[in-house]
């Protein structure tokens, strides 16, 4: 079986990242071989935080498989710290490979932000120049035409859902390691993703049953509770999670969403029954009335009575 090197980073759902690789590798025929450069802590919806590994644990890396099973393929991901990229460049130099594979991207398909502009800088200054194949973005804008003297450049849709570039890659870098010309693994690699049914393309989690079961927890104790980490307790998931949902789905927080739910009942109540602001607030769950009328102009930027005005007017 002929040896590819994948680094980069590790991407828990498994839609990219080393994951991904080495599945796509795997599948392919060829033999996976990896070296990772950070870890995320992320879930379909995004990337929550990273933890960066050191540049000596990331070019050991490298230097054991190189020592061990001389790939001669390799394509490089995430990279995120200068020292990283500069460690790389130097174990690549000293290994020479066949043929390197750079498709490290800016920002994931979520929008989170990968790299810093002095990382960029960095990539373009060492690593390019050992590079055979680059894949580019339009929306990245990583290199400019001017650096592609002597690589091959390959832009991609970037659009085109999370891992999409991730497995293209790694099918090109197999077909490479079969003897294929670089236009021929092209287009060989872009013919198997043709080829692929989207539930081994996309990943999805649950976040839409999940936003929608938020919703129903919402309508049926709004009235009783107010925090987010009871309806995150309800729907088993983390606080922080159900805010990426919102986000994703209503673009708002949970806590916003249980807060206008909240604003509307009260002007509910208003409209339709002749209870007093008092009577309303202990109904609702508020302390006094002074708490909900707080509440409610922060909400209407105007005072319950100020609203009842409007009714009769």
């Amino acid at each position: 079986m002929k040896t590819v090197l994948s680094i980069t980073g590790s991407d828990g759902t498994g839609g990219s990242g080393v994951q991904a690789d080495i599945r796509a590798i795997t599948l392919l025929g060829a033999q996976a071989v990896t070296a990772i450069t950070s870890i995320t802590v992320q879930s379909t919806l995004g990337i929550q935080s990273f933890f960066d590994l050191p540049a000596n644990v990331v070019s050991g890396q490298i230097e054991a498989i190189f020592n061990d099973m001389d790939p001669q393929i390799v394509k490089i991901g995430m990279l995120r710290r200068i020292d990283v990229v500069e460690s790389v460049a130097e174990v690549l130099k000293k290994y020479h490979p066949k043929h390197v594979i750079l498709d490290t991207v800016a920002h994931s398909s979520s929008g989170d932000k990968l790299m810093t502009p002095e990382v960029m800088a960095t990539i373009k200054k060492r690593l390019l120049p050992l590079c055979t194949l680059v894949i580019t973005r339009p929306d990245d804008n990583i290199f400019s035409l001017s650096d592609y003297a002597s690589v091959k450049r390959l832009t991609i849709d970037g659009r085109q859902g999370h891992g999409h570039g991730n497995l293209l890659s790694s099918a090109i870098a197999v077909m490479l390691s079969r003897g294929e010309n670089m236009q021929t693994a092209i287009d060989d690699a872009k013919r198997y993703l043709g080829q692929l049914i989207p539930e081994h393309i996309e990943q999805t989690g649950r976040a839409a049953s999940l936003y929608n079961n938020f919703l129903d927890s919402l309508e049926r104790f709004f009235m009783l509770y107010k925090d987010v980490s009871f309806y995150a307790e309800q729907l088993n998931v983390s606080s922080r999670y159900l805010a990426q949902v919102t986000k994703r789905f209503a673009e708002k927080t949970p806590k916003t969403l249980i807060d206008e739910r909240i604003a509307n009942e009260i002007e509910r109540q208003m409209r339709t029954s002749d209870k007093t602001v008092q009577e309303i607030a202990i109904a609702l769950g508020f302390s006094s009335q002074a708490q909900l009328s707080r509440f409610f102009r922060k909400m209407r930027n105007q005072s319950p009575s100020q609203f009842r005005k409007t009714l009769n007017t």
